[in-house]
């Protein structure tokens, strides 16, 4: 399941991202999964924490990738839970297997219930070395026995975060907030209509809606400049 990322990116973004063939075929195969995991867990807390405005993060759930898949590493009061993805949910297709992946979200109560329920299986799976056709197979028959659950109602996410890296084929996420919805019409909300600044990209096959409304500033509070993405880390 990849949650349609790359496609929500390049319609975020001023110009598809550029992409060379070396950038397509330099991660075939998994990594050591040393590679996916953040040494420094304080470090990976304050990222995670970094998708959303410290309002929200600061009494936020914070998970931690560990050698078998996300863990809470701080307990939260709000509902909200914050992590770093991975490039198995947080990248493009082609960037599957590149462990430098690192992208910061704040989810929602009803989204952590959900959304999140199905990172953690993906990476779970990731982690114990299933591919991306594997991966797909799995989540998509997971789906239809009713073992994933739908998207509950509010569910949605915070991806402001300015720190963070999205693989070669997107490397910098403009800041955003994502709305999940299982198999909706996106025409509900005006979305991709001239003017609406409201995105949405459905997956028939993951049964899921996103809607996206892009931010103008930063979780920190500063402006995002499109022309100037800010530098990976």
């Amino acid at each position: 399941m990849r949650f349609v990322m790359i496609a929500l990116f390049v319609v975020l973004a001023s110009a598809p991202p550029a992409m060379t063939q070396d950038a397509a075929t330099k991660y075939t195969k998994m990594a050591p999964v040393e590679e996916y995991l953040m040494a420094d867990r304080a470090a990976e807390i304050v990222l995670a924490r970094s998708a959303a405005p410290e309002s929200i993060a600061r009494d936020a759930e914070v998970l931690v990738l560990a050698r078998h898949g996300f863990e809470t590493a701080v307990k939260g009061k709000n509902g909200f839970v914050c992590i770093v993805g991975r490039s198995w949910t947080s990248a493009a297709d082609e960037d599957y297997w590149d462990p430098n992946v690192r992208v910061p979200i704040c989810i929602n109560a009803a989204g952590a219930r959900t959304y999140l329920f199905r990172v953690r299986k993906i990476a779970e799976l990731a982690l114990a070395g299933r591919t991306l056709a594997q991966v797909n197979e799995i989540t998509v028959a997971a789906l239809a026995r009713k073992e994933l659950p739908a998207m509950e109602a509010g569910a949605m996410c915070y991806m402001m975060g300015k720190e963070g890296y999205g693989g070669a084929s997107a490397p910098h996420w403009p800041p955003h907030l994502m709305f999940f919805y299982t198999d909706t019409d996106p025409a509900i909300w005006g979305a991709n209509l001239p003017g609406s600044p409201v995105i949405a990209v459905s997956d028939p096959l993951q049964h899921m809606t996103q809607f996206v409304i892009p931010t103008q500033r930063w979780s920190d509070g500063t402006e995002y400049v499109p022309s100037s993405p800010h530098p990976h880390k």
